[in-house]
């Protein structure tokens, strides 16, 4: 394996593959897999279908770290986004973060980060994927080599933020730590510029 990936393997506070809860799962989820990337999308669709979307089911708490959504059952991209990543680290599938930067509406400011995911896959290199949690009008599917992404940025100032983080952006933890309530979560999305960045590269 690729030096420069150790990164993207390693636990963290936000991204916490060695807590007991999250191992625990990761190896139930890889259990009978024939290959890395069945175990690819078997934690996958269990972020996306299984943990709810703090908005799209008005739950609460708030939650950040891997650890905190997997308790909870529930969280914003972002989280999910966390889990998924200490999910595949735990399962020793290089994983991190990216970000697209998209309008909260129909077009124009405001704007706001999503949060999604890459996984390295042998052969193919970082593969993006969102678990963010299907709904009507907005789907995510992991099907290599395509993507299958739910939100495409090409409005005037939307885009895809370049690399991959093996860490969350400041900008996300602070917002979510900040918010007891996705309520507040809601009236406080995090956003940064991208300095015109509109297409994704590794």
């Amino acid at each position: 394996m690729e030096a420069g990936l150790q990164p993207y393997l390693a636990a963290s506070r936000y991204i916490d593959a060695a807590d007991p809860q999250v191992a625990a799962t990761a190896r139930r989820l890889a259990q009978g897999a024939q290959s890395r990337e069945d175990v690819v999308r078997a934690c996958f669709e269990y972020v996306r279908d299984e943990i709810a979307h703090s908005a799209d089911f008005r739950r609460n708490p708030v939650t950040c770290s891997a650890s905190n959504v997997l308790q909870h059952g529930t969280g914003f991209c972002y989280a999910k986004s966390h889990l998924l990543a200490a999910l595949l680290r735990a399962n020793g599938i290089p994983a991190g973060l990216c970000y697209q930067r998209l309008a909260t509406g129909d077009q124009g400011a405001p704007y706001c980060l999503h949060g999604l995911n890459a996984v390295w896959l042998e052969g193919q290199g970082w593969y993006r994927l969102d678990p963010r949690g299907n709904k009507p009008g907005v789907e995510s599917r992991f099907d290599p080599p395509r993507e299958a992404l739910p939100f495409t940025p090409d409005g005037a100032g939307e885009g895809d933020l370049p690399g991959v983080w093996a860490e969350p952006l400041p900008v996300v933890v602070a917002s979510l730590e900040a918010c007891s309530t996705y309520e507040e979560v809601l009236a406080a999305l995090p956003d940064t510029a991208i300095d015109g960045a509109v297409s994704w590269r590794p």
